[in-house]
């Protein structure tokens, strides 16, 4: 018993060693971003203008859209808030090796590759989904609306605020829409899930779809709902193809 309880705070131990050179990397990546206010903001700021290069490569007019702070603490809370969005997303590669090695030395070797590959497909997709957004979803959306007026007499007025929390929040739930390919491959992998029935319920899909996108999408327009949905239902299609891929190995493999 006495050797049960030790392990047990032996581990729980490594836990907290663990937990807090995650939370110190974090901290250091988030002061590294705070420190560099210009390069850091002159890229989150990036899709105010025609010069970014998404409109640049689909010959968009030029146009440029101004900001406006309407608070005392806007600025620094919003200086505060980005820089800790990109230090935990630049330490997250780190903070997932060190969760990953606290976990693994209790899996197995197949279990130990499965996980490998799992988490590492699981990341490199919520980097996609969060550079989908910021280089196509996020600055059509700020374009058409950031623009769009119903009279000549009415300027548009954009905080800084409105801004970054519609960056910030687009870009995580976007990074959490993009692990649909990664969940549906696990689901089929253990027999839960299969392409037939996918395909089965594609109309059902859809519709589910447009539901998601109208949730992650902060705005009511129809042309921000079909932005955000096309790259879903692509992913949809992605997840049919993996689950059918994943189905044919596990038949080769029994």
């Amino acid at each position: 018993m006495d050797s049960r309880q030790g392990s047990f705070w032996d581990h729980l131990e490594e836990l907290r060693s663990v937990l807090l050179r995650v939370l110190a990397v974090v901290l250091c990546c988030t002061i590294i971003a705070f420190l560099l206010k210009e390069e850091l903001f002159e890229v989150v700021l990036a899709p105010l203008s025609s010069s970014f290069p998404t409109f640049r490569l689909l010959g968009v007019d030029a146009f440029h859209i101004h900001l406006v702070n309407t608070t005392l603490t806007e600025q620094f809370m919003t200086h505060m808030r980005v820089a800790f969005y990109v230090g935990l997303l630049c330490a997250s590669p780190y903070v997932i090796y060190l969760l990953f090695g606290f976990i693994s030395p209790g899996l197995y070797q197949s279990e130990r590759r499965v996980a490998i590959r799992l988490v590492g497909s699981g990341y490199a997709m919520f980097v996609a989904g969060t550079l989908l957004n910021y280089f196509l979803i996020f600055p059509m959306t700020v374009r058409f609306l950031g623009t769009y007026s119903v009279s000549d007499d009415v300027t548009n007025m954009l905080t800084l605020q409105s801004y970054v929390d519609t960056l910030l929040m687009m870009s995580l739930m976007m990074g959490l829409v993009a692990e649909l390919p990664v969940v549906c491959g696990l689901l089929g992998r253990v027999g839960l899930l299969t392409a037939d029935v996918m395909r089965r319920y594609r109309r059902h899909a859809v519709v589910a779809v447009l539901i998601i996108s109208a949730i992650i999408t902060p705005t009511t327009d129809a042309f921000t709902l079909f932005v955000v949905a096309l790259p879903v239902l692509l992913l949809y299609e992605i997840s049919i193809l993996i689950v059918k891929y994943t189905k044919t190995n596990n038949d080769t493999t029994n």
